[in-house]
């Protein structure tokens, strides 16, 4: 087939793209810089900001699927910056899929457009979208998400939703490095008592999940117009796991603490002064950082397996 990869340059994009020639598929790819990367596997590059709706709308033109990518992640107060990217960029390559008469969209959600800062133990896709949000991230995704979702059999469209949860492995440029460095910066705090288990999903097992939905998906099949949890499919202790990463680059575990109630409070003021303030970048602590640093959440994958595999 021939598909559109937005985000491409990206850690996570890369790896579909990378999936994809490696079946030999075709591949475009959008994205807003350049990257040497997609340079040396000679793929067709746009280069494009996905929040420009006509470009984003004739980069669709003469594919057979799409694999929406392209997200801003973080926990920024910027309302603005995400709701462009996450929401606003969503609905232009919905448009271009319709305007071209696309049969195929992959949309790359996230479990948080179910979090509601509470414990998430076992979940499935029936799991509500919480009735308040704690970030613009979850939000705008979750905006995003229920956009592809109804645009599921219009036109000729068929359309599914993939939320892997916590993407990492090799060229990861945000989950492991920012650990990291919090770590040898010394401002690295466990929150909670430890004890939460979390889900996350190794790079390549997200991307090949993201060619076999595809591969399932067409008007009125399983997949059409649903919203899958992709994971390893067993959690893990949080803590335990930040644990090792660091013993692998010779940093200690982490040994200071905080309560989830006091990062709560703490993330809350920190909010409150960047919006206040208008400072740019990301607040070192957010309500929605300490309660996915604090509680458990993992997913019931059964769907995905049944329905794609």
């Amino acid at each position: 087939m021939k598909a559109l990869v937005t985000g491409a340059g990206a850690f996570f994009g890369l790896y579909i793209v990378e999936h994809l020639l490696a079946r030999g598929d075709h591949v475009r790819t959008l994205c807003r810089g350049s990257y040497t990367e997609l340079d040396s596997l000679g793929v067709e590059a746009i280069r494009a900001d996905i929040r420009d709706r006509r470009a984003v709308v004739e980069a669709c033109r003469g594919v057979d699927c799409v694999f929406h990518a392209a997200a801003v992640a973080g926990i920024g107060t910027d309302w603005d910056y995400y709701y462009g990217i996450n929401t606003l960029g969503t609905r232009h390559v919905v448009e271009g899929c319709r305007t071209h008469g696309i049969g195929r969209l992959v949309y790359t959600s996230s479990p948080s457009v179910t979090f509601d800062g509470t414990d998430q133990c076992g979940v499935d896709e029936s799991a509500p979208y919480p009735k308040t949000w704690l970030c613009h991230y979850q939000h705008t995704k979750a905006l995003a998400e229920q956009h592809v979702l109804e645009s599921n059999g219009t036109d000729g469209l068929a359309a599914c939703a993939l939320r892997p949860h916590l993407i990492w492995g090799p060229r990861d440029r945000h989950l492991i490095p920012r650990l990291i460095e919090r770590a040898r910066a010394g401002r690295l705090r466990r929150v909670g008592d430890g004890t939460n288990l979390i889900d996350m999903v190794y790079v390549e097992n997200a991307a090949t999940a993201h060619l076999q939905a595809a591969d399932a998906l067409a008007v009125g099949s399983p997949v059409a117009g649903r919203a899958y949890f992709i994971s390893q499919g067993e959690p893990a202790s949080c803590w335990q796991w930040i644990d090792e990463i660091l013993a692998l680059v010779n940093l200690p575990a982490v040994s200071k603490s905080i309560s989830l109630s006091a990062a709560w409070t703490l993330g809350a003021v920190f909010e409150m002064i960047y919006k206040l303030l208008r400072f740019k970048g990301e607040p070192p602590m957010t309500r929605f950082l300490a309660a996915q640093l604090a509680t458990s959440h993992y997913f019931d994958i059964t769907r995905a397996r049944e329905d794609f595999g």
